[in-house]
C-alpha cells in the first residue's frame, strides 16, 4: 500500500513540476493523472497493484472534503458579503459544464458512428405494439 501511495504521489508531483516548469494553465494533478493513465497503458500489470489502494482512497473520499468545509466556515463572513458573485459564478459554471458535457457526448456519439449506437439502441429496444387506427383514417 505504501508503494502504491508513493506511486500516486510521484505522478502528482511530476504533474505539478511540469505544470510549474512549463507555465501550463492546467493544474498539476490533472497532468499527473494523464501521465498515470499513460503509464498504466504501457504497464497493464501496474493496474492491479494500484487498484486496491485507489479503491480504498475512493471509499474514504468524503474525509478529504473536511478541510474544504472548515475553510468555508472560516470565511463565512466573506461569503455573506460576496454571495451574489459567488452564486452567479456557480450557476454560470454549472450551466457551462452541462452544455459542454452535452457537446462532448454528441461529439463522441458522432465519432463512434451511428452504426454502433443504432446497434446498441436496437438491442435494447422494447417492441411496441402497433397503435390502432382511428375510424375514418386510411
Amino acid at each position: 500500500m505504501i508503494q502504491t501511495l508513493a506511486t500516486l504521489l510521484v505522478f502528482q508531483s511530476l504533474g505539478e513540476a511540469l505544470s510549474f516548469a512549463l507555465g501550463l494553465p492546467v493544474p498539476g494533478p490533472v497532468i499527473g493523472m494523464a501521465l498515470l493513465v499513460g503509464w498504466l497503458r504501457l504497464r497493464p500489470a501496474a493496474y492491479a497493484q494500484l487498484r486496491e489502494t485507489s479503491l480504498g482512497l475512493l471509499r474514504h473520499l468524503s474525509l478529504l472534503f473536511v478541510p474544504a468545509g472548515v475553510g468555508v466556515m472560516l470565511h463565512a463572513a466573506r461569503l455573506a458579503d460576496e454571495w451574489l458573485p459567488i452564486t452567479v459564478a456557480l450557476v454560470v459554471s454549472t450551466a457551462l459544464t452541462i452544455a459542454i458535457t452535452a457537446l462532448v457526448i454528441e461529439w463522441t456519439r458522432r465519432w463512434l458512428g451511428p452504426a454502433d449506437i443504432d446497434a446498441d439502441a436496437d438491442a435494447n429496444a422494447v417492441a411496441m405494439p402497433p397503435t390502432p387506427l382511428r375510424s375514418g383514417e386510411p
